[in-house]
């Protein structure tokens, strides 16, 4: 398994996530550009961001599978901001793609004024000028990553990432289920 970004939570997650289907999982870093904005806007930057990391990976050496993981913010109306943070995990194996994606949630107004804005600030440099602990809230750091220090390490960035790595397996696991890849030839 080789995951494109050398980022710990990443790589964890990417661990996390397939250790249920999995004995052993040997992860294998490869750093690959996302090829989008440093701060995703929308589902089409962050499955394409994603989908970069993981076919970058994929070529990089041989392996079995690859992953590619990307957080960016969708527009959601029904938020305060307007938007809500999504991870997307893709699985590519050489032939087949599966994508899966994370639960999603809001970053305090500020920060997503930050990113939204021209240029874009990347969201983890807006929140990490803002953010301070709440009395009687332990920081669990920076290794939590952001939605670890917004939970108060309930839910840490790795656990959040293996979300959509499990999602995207999903589609591997049930082969006659999905026995066709809609959107082959859109990615050449």
């Amino acid at each position: 398994m080789r995951v494109g970004s050398r980022n710990t939570a990443k790589l964890e997650a990417v661990r996390r996530g397939l250790a249920p289907f999995f004995t052993h999982v040997e992860i294998e870093a490869a750093e690959v550009s996302s090829g989008v904005d440093a701060q995703p806007l929308g589902f089409g930057e962050i499955v394409a961001g994603a989908r970069q990391r993981a076919r970058g990976a994929h070529r990089n050496g041989a392996c079995d599978l690859a992953a590619g993981i990307e957080d960016g913010l969708v527009s959601i109306a029904e938020t305060e901001s307007g938007w809500a943070n999504i991870g997307c995990c893709v699985l590519f194996d050489g032939a087949r793609e599966a994508i899966g994606f994370t639960a999603g949630f809001e970053y305090p107004p500020e920060c997503v004024r930050r990113a939204t804005a021209t240029p874009r600030t990347p969201i983890g440099d807006a929140f990490d000028a803002l953010y301070r602990a709440p009395a009687g809230l332990a920081d669990p750091g920076t290794a939590a990553g952001n939605i670890g220090r917004l939970s108060g390490g309930a839910l840490t960035r790795a656990d959040y990432g293996a979300q959509a790595v499990i999602c995207a397996f999903v589609r591997l696991l049930h082969p006659d289920l999905y026995a066709t890849d809609p959107c082959a030839g859109e990615r050449a």
